[in-house]
């Protein structure tokens, strides 16, 4: 699903809201999660997951054209956990039968 989407399927839901103001409450929630993450904060969403920030080493690599040893930098890397709701969506439990 992208932006548009999104807001597309929110306007379609609540039609007493116009598409324009769907979008800008849209664009304020990432806007506001984007400006938490960039600040090194962790963000949580009851339910559905966490995004925080993991500090990769720096290390040596490989150009992979060439094979030659290229030193790569530290740098943040944004990760995703999912909630434990959303794995549960994701991955429903199975009953299995007993034989």
């Amino acid at each position: 699903m992208i932006r548009s989407e999104l807001v597309q399927r929110i306007a379609a839901a609540n039609p007493q809201l116009y598409a324009k103001d769907c979008e800008a409450v849209v664009n304020a929630i990432i806007g506001r999660i984007a400006d938490a993450i960039a600040a090194g904060d962790r963000v949580e969403l009851r339910g559905f997951g966490a995004f925080t920030i993991v500090e990769a080493r720096a290390r040596m690599g490989r150009n992979p054209r060439s094979g030659a040893p290229v030193s790569v930098e530290a740098k943040s890397k944004l990760v995703f956990k999912t909630g434990k709701e959303m794995r549960d969506r994701l991955n429903p439990k199975t009953r299995t039968m007993p034989p």
